[in-house]
This record gives structure tokens, sequence and C-alpha cells, in this order.
């Protein structure tokens, strides 16, 4: 039997990732930007509602939810303990980490979720985590109080402890979580907000092979859902790709299910993207929309073209491109470059091209 969480009490305009009218203004000092490849996500979409997901790993409890009035599927974490994805070996030194989080009303203290880049001496043994040598750990809820600490040889030393409101005053809406870690730099964000940027957060000797989430005191006052969990590896090179080379690929534009609206953490990738547009006046680039095989394809084909547009009106509302400097078009599912088989090949497929004219 198909398992409906009533979530309309915490849904709040949080959930609508800060957008306002333009879509994507919220996120102006946003400059976080996604790895050059998507190569795992967990959407849920493939595991039965009511069972725990194929995949993880976990010493506590979760099920596989929907939820009334938004998108996709949820793990809802029903039990506290940890709970650690399959990211299919090791972590490179040069990844991204994006998932969604939201959390059920009233908000109970003592409450709270942790995310760990953790070396695991047995990665099938995912509770030992806290006593890994080598983890860089944040930790929030709902209510803004978040730190996080560095463990580096088993010194055990803090690296930064904050106290903001990564939810704000909208309680209980949907965090869009980011992860940027580039070989010993971590940068995290919540929503719009740059949280922590630490220079020396990772060993640069230490074999990160682990993601763990962590839930302290889960249970019916107050539960936690996850769902997007998206790792992405590779520096993203944009000026090298299309001056050089003349086409970039980018994952890092999403919109909104089956609509051509730009989501806000989109903006890092606009923004780079924008940037050697600037540098280079004399570029002119065709904008191609891509989407994954899901649906009809007459009608994938008119929502590439028309999520190509909406970045062209993206770069020139935002950051002033001319318009005579960008075409647009779109292929809808005709040219994949992954199966569409899988949640990792519909994430590769699902893409904007940008190709010097």
């Amino acid at each position: 039997m198909t398992r409906i969480i009533f979530a309309a009490a915490f849904l709040t305009s949080a959930g609508l990732r800060a957008q306002d009218a333009t879509g994507i203004k919220a996120f102006s000092k946003y400059d976080f930007v996604p790895g050059a490849k998507v190569v795992v996500v967990h959407d849920f979409m493939a595991d039965a509602v009511g069972d725990f997901p194929a995949g993880w790993n976990t010493n506590a409890a979760g099920e596989v939810v929907t939820i009334d009035g938004k998108p996709g599927r949820w793990l809802m974490f029903s039990k506290g303990g940890v709970f650690v994805p399959d990211i299919g070996g090791g972590l490179p030194e040069n990844f991204t980490l994006e998932f969604d989080l939201l959390g059920s009303n009233p908000f109970k203290y003592g409450t709270d979720i942790s995310t760990s880049i953790t070396e695991l001496a047995n990665v099938k043994q995912p509770a030992a985590w806290q006593g890994a040598n080598n983890r860089f750990t944040f930790t929030t809820h709902p209510r803004g109080v978040s730190n996080t600490d560095r463990r580096q040889d088993g010194t055990g030393e803090a690296a930064v402890q904050v106290q903001g409101e990564p939810w704000g005053s909208k309680n209980g809406g949907v965090m869009h979580v980011s992860v940027w870690r580039q070989k010993e730099r971590v940068r995290v964000y919540f929503n719009e907000q740059k949280v922590w940027d630490v220079p020396k957060a990772l060993v640069p000797t230490a074999k990160y092979n682990s993601i763990v989430f962590s839930v302290h005191d889960a249970g019916p006052d107050f539960l936690y859902y996850m769902s997007n969990v998206r790792l992405a590896v590779g520096a993203p090179d944009t000026r090298n790709k299309l001056v050089t080379e003349g086409k970039l690929v980018t994952h890092g534009i999403l919109f909104d299910v089956n609509s051509d609206k730009i989501r806000g953490e989109s903006y890092g990738t606009l923004k780079d993207i924008a940037g050697v547009l600037k540098e280079n006046a004399d570029l002119k680039v065709k904008i191609i929309g891509h989407t994954d095989s899901d649906g009809e394809a007459a009608s994938n084909l008119d929502l590439s073209k028309r999520r190509a547009a909406s970045v062209k009106s993206a770069l020139m509302a935002e950051f002033g491109i001319d318009a005579a400097r960008l075409t647009t078009d779109g292929m809808g599912e005709s040219q994949p470059e992954d199966k569409n088989d899988t949640a990792v090949g519909k994430a590769n497929n699902r893409r904007v091209e940008f190709v010097k004219i």
C-alpha cells in the first residue's frame, strides 16, 4: 500500500528554495558549481514505497515515502542511527555532494542530523564513523544551531563553530545542502548561504571512502526526510571547454520537474558561464537543451527548447549578456549521453550544452 506523508504544515515558502519572481535572484551570492560528471543519484524512484532503499546501509530504520504536495520520493529516517549511501567506491579529491533535507514540525530540541566525509576502516561498519581518524563533519537542525569539526590523524581538532539560521524563520522548509570538496578544502552551503569554507578541512593523504549521515534521536515527535542525493566528480573547466574546445556540457543548470523554471541553485553555474562570455566579448554560443526519455518524445522536445530559452533569458536578465550573442535549440531525448534506465543515466542526459558559433 502506498504511504503518503501529509506535510503541508511544514512545507512553507522555504520549500520554494527562496526564489522570487525572477527565479534565481535570491542566490546572487551563491558560487557553488557542481562537479563535471554525475556518478551517483539516489532519488528513490526505483525503490518501493515502504521499503528501506537498495544501495543504502544502516544500523537504524527508515523507509521510502511520498509527501503530499512534493514531487518524487523521500527517505524517512524513522529511527536514530547512521545511514550510508552507496557511492560506488572512494571519493576523489574533487567532488560535489547535494541533497534535499526536510524536517517535520514541531521541531524537537536535541534532534539533529550530521553529515560526514569519512575514511572508514571498514565500509561495512558505518556505525564506527565517529571513531574514524580522518573525517570532516557538520551538524545542523531547523532551529539553526550548526557546527562542524575536523579530525586530522586522530587529533580531533575543532575547525569551525557556527551559529546561524540555515532554515531561517521559515522553520521546516526544504533545505538544499551543497558540499564542495577541492582537495583539502571543503565548502558547505545551506540553500543560497555559504555556511563554511574551510581550506584545511581534509587530510591530503587520507582515503576518504564514505558519506555518512547520522540522525540523533529520530522518532515520532520529529522526523527528517532526504531526497535527491547527488554526487558529481571532477572540477568544472568552463573557460577551457567553451573558449578552446568550443563546447561545454553542464549538468549544473537544474529545473523544476517537467518545467522550464530554473532552480535557484543553478546560479553558480550560470554565473560561471556568464563570466566567460563577459571576458570574451566576441564569443557567441548556441544553448541546447536535452532531456531524459521519461514521457512522450514530442513533449520532451518542446521542454528542451523551452529550457534552453529560459537559460538564455537568465543570462540576459541576471548577467547582462547581449541577446544577439545567444541562440537556442532543444534536442529532447534524441541525443542521450548515457543510458536512460538508471537514475544516474537520466541525470547525465538532463543537461544543457553551450556550443561556440
